[in-house]
């Protein structure tokens, strides 16, 4: 496929996500707007940063009065993941994508637009994830607007239901995968299994969340590729298509 219909085909399925995220953001917003912080600035984070724990981690630490260096740092840990995730990207990448392309990606991806890219079954044009973005971050901008500017009219019950949306829609991304694949599927319960007792785990349970994850993902990751390596002949003919 050419770029355009890499980049059509993105924007389709960054349909279901932008309305996830409209509905998630709107919680963000009124975040936001506790810490004093007006909708269009707001909206222009949730544009420049597209990262929940990220923005939700930094207006609360705004309206707590931290300094700046307080939340660069808080930024960086919250954010880590998207290294990891940026780095498993490139190797999905079809052959010939540049430095230009390849940091701009880096900008694009979240948890639920690493995951549609990944599952796609032929090596990855970046115009895919260009397009899935530009459809996602709309919804991610404008429910944190909506929610800085609506936020207080809304009942409490209804904010409770939107705050948990996301999690079952990016439950949904890698759910198809691992009824394909057992090792997914494995790997997915060992995952939840760790991330929960890392949270009751004495000294673990004390360590950024955000460092946990990134600890997890590794050994994870790393076990599994030893154990359970992609065959080559798979590789080949996936780099084929």
């Amino acid at each position: 496929m050419n770029r355009r219909k890499w980049f059509l085909r993105g924007m389709r399925a960054g349909i279901p996500i932008a309305l996830g995220y409209f509905a998630v953001s709107i919680a963000l917003g009124i975040t936001a707007k506790k810490a004093g912080i007006s909708s269009l600035q707001a909206a222009l984070t949730s544009l420049l940063i597209n990262a929940s724990a990220g923005e939700y981690a930094g207006f609360s630490l705004i309206a707590a009065g931290a300094t700046y260096l307080e939340v660069a740092l808080m930024e960086a840990v919250a954010n880590a993941r998207y290294l990891l995730m940026s780095a498993a990207l490139s190797q999905k990448l079809k052959s010939g994508v540049g430095t230009v392309q390849r940091l701009l990606l880096g900008f694009t991806v979240t948890d639920e637009i690493f995951g549609v890219s990944m599952v796609q079954p032929e090596p990855l044009d970046p115009f895919f994830t260009y397009g899935t973005f530009c459809v996602a971050t709309a919804g991610w901008t404008g429910g944190t607007f909506v929610g800085a500017v609506l936020g207080d009219i809304l009942p409490l019950r209804l904010l409770s239901a939107l705050s948990v949306g996301l999690y079952g829609m990016f439950i949904s991304v890698f759910i198809p995968e691992a009824r394909k694949n057992r090792v997914v599927l494995v790997l997915v319960g060992i995952s939840f299994a760790a991330s929960l007792a890392c949270s009751y785990l004495p000294w673990v349970r004390d360590i950024s969340e955000g460092i946990r994850i990134i600890v997890l993902t590794v050994v994870i990751s790393l076990v599994a590729a030893i154990v359970r390596p992609i065959p080559k002949e798979a590789s080949e003919e996936v780099a084929e298509q």
